[in-house]
């Protein structure tokens, strides 16, 4: 099953966590200093919101799913209708330990598919798949269309 994505950067995690609280009807799943999560049924999406943005607004959206297949598939897609993509494999973002691939919208917007299978005390952690890029869970640069490419900091 999927489920959508919704990341927000913001100035302040206390003040987003109140609003989205509140918007949600629902505390979130996850609250760090500078990181928050719910993981909604009603309406079905992962919404996190950070700190860690450039600038406050919409930093990415996404597609979770919860097999490797579905994963497979989703990048799939994304190769046959001509889109880059920028596979990471394994990597620790957003507190959690997951597998990921990123594409660009043709608006620029970061998408990224990934499966979550486990968490982690780090927002994020270099793995040696990804000793390039500038951190192992951010988006690849507008233009970015190899593994090798820099990325965007979260």
């Amino acid at each position: 099953m999927k489920r959508l994505h919704i990341h927000v950067s913001v100035d302040s995690i206390a003040v987003a966590t109140r609003f989205y609280a509140d918007l949600f009807g629902a505390a979130p799943s996850v609250v760090k200093d500078d990181y928050a999560k719910w993981m909604l049924e009603d309406p079905r999406v992962n919404f996190a919101v950070s700190t860690r943005g450039k600038a406050p607004g919409l930093d990415h959206l996404g597609i979770q799913v919860d097999e490797t297949a579905e994963l497979d598939v989703l990048a799939e897609r994304l190769e046959a209708a001509g889109h880059a993509t920028f596979d990471k494999g394994e990597t620790t973002c957003c507190y959690a330990e997951s597998d990921k691939a990123w594409t660009r919208d043709p608006a620029g917007i970061a998408w990224e598919a990934f499966r979550t299978f486990g968490e982690s005390t780090v927002y994020s952690a270099p793995k040696a798949a990804v000793a390039k890029a500038a951190s192992a869970c951010c988006a690849p640069a507008v233009g970015a269309a190899s593994a090798t490419a820099k990325t965007a900091c979260c």
